[in-house]
Parts: structure tokens; C-alpha cells; sequence
């Protein structure tokens, strides 16, 4: 019993730590996840904590399970509508991008400590792959609103690209194993089987728990319970059938997350939560796992690796697998900096541990520093680089509070919650003036502590705080006209996308005549919105700009796939240099 009470004080007690010390990371800028890393080796047996943990069994388990937790609710939050954007880019930096990675850091690694090639391909393979965790949560927790294209890139192919670098690890340590030093065709087939087995089974197990959940009828807080477990079930039966079940149980969160789902708002944030406990439990595991006195002696040429990794391999991967699609010069240097290595290869590099090859503990805490440099290096800078990259847009209007109405799963009513400021045009506007989607409602009216009955005739006023029940798919427009947000100047809307704003469908040759300019006879018939098709592709997102006759042009609004309004900016005759060339 005292041993039980024992342990359940030292879990209990480090979870505590972990959370209260996350206050301390926006201030100082430091990365929420190296924080609670720092925590786990303060707590190791070479800090204050004196705990010591080396159960190598344990921490394989334990971070398994919080890693597929942690990419369920990757796959929930991630919208099926950026796949349009972003599915092919993604795939390529998932697949070949990881694949390069890991030949050209092998490849410096075995020349640095003189290690056998298939040592140094199987630490560049350990740290190939840009992890999940760490994006997801650097890039929610900076707040940082990325153009469409750029971060749904970044999601989609941290998620996805896990199958690979586990794939190529678990490949290279049995080669290893076995003395072989040369790979075979079963290498490709075995490749083909993990992606094609998980991809089956993550569709086939997200599709019957959507099935599930809108069947049965439970106790609400019992559903994220359900879906998790069934998750899980999909994840283990996947590894079972020597598919990949990191990508499986992705692809399920995925399916679930964009399905109409019973009350999928308050699954969501109950999924958050779990999350963030896998992640909290995660890296004070790896923590207390390594011994940073081993890390002294190797510190130097592990730097050495991490800077190449960050410097050389990722960037060459990035511009390779980039090359054939739609990405701006500054798009591409911002989705090669953020190449955020986390918890991922630290548990891949416990693969050659459990094997006992030799120099399995040199790749281990080379692959530690390695994750250690990223954080620190990469995840405290994610701001200044998207700034310097210009790949921010300003943020989009979000209510205070959502969550969902299970009236009958069909209805997908919702109910939100906002506050009026001086930032809202309708402040001292009638119910009745009110512009608002159709079958929607203004449910209840705070104004301080009192509840009003709404009417037409009520006058809004500062700080009222407003009830609305709507759709989901009518969120853009109850934020626009409810919601304010917090940006930076640099941000400003009317600022960012230029001095006017005009129509997509307005045409090329009525912008020339307004504006003075010869417009060919060919091109005078196009609308803005298809010169932007034109240029960028089928799916342009907010954010993409071009030269035109002095001019620079900047999507400002879409709606539905198609641009509805296009920024206009002035240049004076000076060419903006991040915008390319109209075609």
C-alpha cells in the first residue's frame, strides 16, 4: 500500500509540476513540450528528484499508446477540406521527403563518428520525420494563423509521415540484427503493405465508429470514451495485421472528426485534454529516461547532427519535394525551418535498445540532443520565422464558447457564445437590423449580470454577452458579425490585404480602365478570381498574392472553393518582392 501511495505521489506530483511550469512558457518563449521534458530530467536520477527509471518495456508501451492518443486527436482536428490544398505536397514531404532526410543525415553521421553506413542511415532514419505532437501543439499554442496552404501542409505530413521513419527503423535494426548490408525488393513490398493495410483499416475504423456513435445512446461524458477505446482497438488491430497503426489511427480521427458526428464539440474537448495528459506523460517519461551526463560527452557532434538535420537535409528534402507544386520561395523556407523533431524519434531510437545493437545508447542520446536542439532552436522561433516569411494571416473571428446541441444527430445545431466590443458594428443596432443567417437564433442576451428576453426591438450594447444557436456551417457569419480578434498591427486586416477591396468576379479589363492601365483583349474578359485560378492552381487560398501592372493582388476572402473578395494594394511603381510575377 505504501509503495502504491508512493508512486501515485511522484505521478501525481509530476503532473502537477509540469502544468503549472507550462505558465512560465509563453513568457520566457520556450517551447511547452521542452518543458515538461526539463521537468522529467530534473525529476531523473541525475537531478533534485533522485527518481531512478531505465524500464526501457515501459516506456515503449506507455509511449505507443500516447503517441496514437495524440494523433487520434491530430486526426479530429484536421480538416478534410485541407486535403485539397495540401494532400500531395504533404505526401511527398511524408514519404520521399522523409526518405531523403534520412540518406543525406545517415550519410554525414557515419562520416562525423565513423560509424558503418547502415548505423548512420538508421540514426538519420530515427530523426527522419517531423513529429506530430510537437507541430500540433507549437503551432495551436503560439497562435499563430498560417496561410491555409503552408499549414495544412505541416499538419498533414507530420501526421502522416511517422509510417515512414518507423518503417525505414524497424527495417535497418533488423538488417542489423541479421548482418545483412544490402536492401532487398521486400523492402518496397513491406513499405507498400504498412501504408496500404493502415490506410484500409484507419477508413474501415473511423467509418463504423461514426456508424457507432450516432447509434447507441449514452451518457454524454461517455462518448469520448467510446471513441478513444475504438480508436485504440483500430490502432493495435492494425499493428496486429503488420500495417502501420500510427497512420491508421490518424486516418480514423480523421474520418470521425469530419463526419456529422453526435456531440462532436464536447468530444473534441474532452479529446484535448487526453491529449495533452499523452503529451505531459510522454516526455516526462523520456525524461527521466535519459541521463544527461551521458549527454556531456557527445554533446558536440550531436549538435553538430541537429544543426545539419535543421540547416542542410531538411531544407534539400523541402525544395525537392516541393519542387513540382505551388509553394512561394518564402512558403518553402518557412515549412523547412519548421522540421520540429519531438517525442517520436526518441522512441524510435529505443528500437535499437530493445535489439541491443551496438552503439544502440550513442544513437539514443544522439537522437535526445537532436530533439532537445529542435525544440529549443525551432519551436521558441516559430513566430519570428513566420513573421519573417510572411506566411501569417489574420486570424479569423471565433465565438467565446461552442459547443453542440444533441437535439437528433441530423440537426447539427450548435450553441455559441460571444461578447460585443467596440470592435463590433453592431453595438447599438436592433435585433431586428440584424443581418443573420437563415435558421439561426439569438437564444439569450446577458447585459451584466441580468438574462434578457431578446427581442427585435432590443438594442445590442457594449459587452453584452449573446446566446446563439446555428449551424456549424454558419460559424464564419455569426463570427463576423459577433466576434473581435486580437492581432497584431501587422495583422490588420485592412492593412494586410491592401487599400481596397474588391469583387473576385470583377474583370480584369474594368480594373485596367478604372485604374488607367492597358489590358489585353484576351485577358480583359477574366475575372479576378480565375486570374488567381490561373496562377496558383485550382484551390488558391487566403494570403496569395501577384504583380499585376504595378499592382499587387492578394486573395483576401473565399467562400465554398472560390474567391469572393481580392485585396488591392497601390505599389507607387515599386514591385512588392514577395509576390510573383503575374503569369
Amino acid at each position: 500500500m505504501e509503495v502504491m501511495n508512493t508512486l501515485f505521489v511522484i505521478c501525481a506530483g509530476l503532473l502537477c509540476v509540469s502544468i503549472l511550469a507550462s505558465s512560465i512558457s509563453s513568457r520566457l518563449g520556450i517551447p511547452l513540450l521542452l518543458i515538461f521534458l526539463i521537468v522529467g530530467m530534473l525529476a531523473g536520477e541525475e537531478g533534485p528528484g533522485g527518481i531512478a527509471f531505465d524500464n526501457i518495456d515501459t516506456v515503449y508501451v506507455i509511449g505507443s499508446l500516447a503517441l496514437a492518443i495524440i494523433l487520434l486527436d491530430g486526426g479530429m482536428r484536421t480538416r478534410a477540406e485541407n486535403f485539397k490544398v495540401a494532400l500531395w505536397p504533404s505526401l511527398s514531404l511524408a514519404s520521399f521527403g522523409v526518405l531523403i532526410s534520412a540518406l543525406i543525415t545517415g550519410l554525414a553521421t557515419a562520416w562525423l563518428l565513423e560509424l558503418h553506413w547502415l548505423q548512420g542511415l538508421l540514426l538519420g532514419s530515427i530523426v527522419g520525420s517531423t513529429d506530430a505532437a510537437a507541430v500540433f501543439s507549437l503551432l495551436q499554442g503560439k497562435g499563430l494563423n498560417l496561410k491555409r496552404r503552408v499549414g495544412a501542409t505541416l499538419e498533414i505530413e507530420s501526421a502522416s509521415n511517422d509510417p515512414m521513419a518507423i518503417f525505414l527503423t524497424i527495417t535497418l535494426v533488423e538488417m542489423l540484427v541479421n548482418g545483412q548490408t544490402s536492401f532487398s525488393w521486400s523492402f518496397l513490398l513491406m513499405l507498400l503493405q504498412q501504408f496500404g493495410i493502415g490506410a484500409i483499416c484507419g477508413l474501415a475504423g473511423g467509418f463504423f465508429l461514426t456508424w457507432l456513435v450516432n447509434r447507441v445512446s449514452l451518457d454524454t461524458g461517455l462518448y469520448p470514451l467510446l471513441i478513444t477505446s475504438g480508436a485504440i482497438l483500430v490502432f493495435a488491430v492494425t499493428n496486429i495485421l503488420d500495417g502501420s497503426g500510427f497512420l491508421a489511427i490518424f486516418i480514423t480521427g480523421l474520418v470521425l472528426g469530419n463526419s456529422r458526428l453526435r456531440s462532436l464539440q464536447n468530444i473534441l474537448h474532452m479529446q484535448d485534454g487526453m491529449a495533452w495528459l499523452s503529451q505531459i506523460g510522454l516526455f516526462l517519461m523520456l525524461g527521466l529516461l535519459v541521463t544527461p551526463s551521458e549527454m556531456l560527452t557527445i554533446a558536440l557532434p550531436a549538435l553538430a547532427i541537429a544543426l545539419f538535420i535543421i540547416l542542410v537535409a531538411r531544407p534539400i528534402a523541402v525544395l525537392i519535394c516541393l519542387a513540382p507544386f505551388v509553394f512561394s520561395w518564402r512558403e518553402r523556407l518557412f515549412i523547412s525551418w519548421v522540421g520540429l523533431r519531438g517525442a517520436v524519434p526518441v522512441m524510435l531510437a529505443i528500437f535499437p535498445l530493445v535489439a541491443g545493437l551496438e552503439q544502440a545508447q550513442l544513437l539514443f542520446n544522439m537522437a535526445f540532443v537532436v530533439v532537445l536542439v529542435s525544440l529549443l532552436l525551432q519551436g521558441a522561433s516559430l513566430p519570428i520565422a513566420a513573421r519573417l516569411c510572411r506566411v501569417e494571416i489574420p486570424p479569423t473571428p471565433e465565438p467565446l464558447h461552442r459547443t453542440s446541441l444533441d437535439v437528433v444527430v441530423e440537426s447539427d445545431y450548435e450553441l455559441m457564445v460571444y461578447q460585443l466590443s467596440n470592435a463590433n458594428w453592431c453595438v447599438g443596432v436592433h435585433l431586428r437590423d440584424l443581418k443573420m443567417p437563415k435558421d439561426t437564433r439569438i437564444a439569450a442576451l446577458f447585459r451584466g449580470r441580468k438574462l434578457l428576453h431578446p427581442s427585435g426591438s432590443t438594442r445590442l450594447e457594449l459587452n453584452d454577452v449573446l446566446c446563439v444557436i446555428g449551424h456549424a456551417r454558419d460559424l464564419p457569419a455569426l463570427s463576423k458579425l459577433f466576434s473581435t480578434t486580437s492581432a497584431p498591427s501587422r495583422l490588420d486586416s485592412r492593412r494586410f490585404f491592401g487599400d481596397f477591396i474588391l469583387e473576385g468576379s470583377a474583370l480584369l479589363g474594368d480594373v485596367g480602365k478604372f485604374y488607367g492601365f492597358e489590358v489585353s483583349p484576351e485577358t480583359a474578359q477574366m475575372t479576378l478570381a480565375a486570374f488567381f485560378v490561373k496562377q496558383f492552381g485550382n484551390y488558391p487560398v487566403v494570403g496569395d498574392k501577384t504583380e499585376w501592372q504595378g499592382l499587387t493582388l492578394m486573395v483576401a476572402a473565399i467562400e465554398d472553393d472560390l474567391i469572393q473578395k481580392v485585396g488591392l494594394k497601390l505599389n507607387d511603381g515599386k514591385k512588392d518582392p514577395t509576390a510573383p510575377p503575374a503569369p
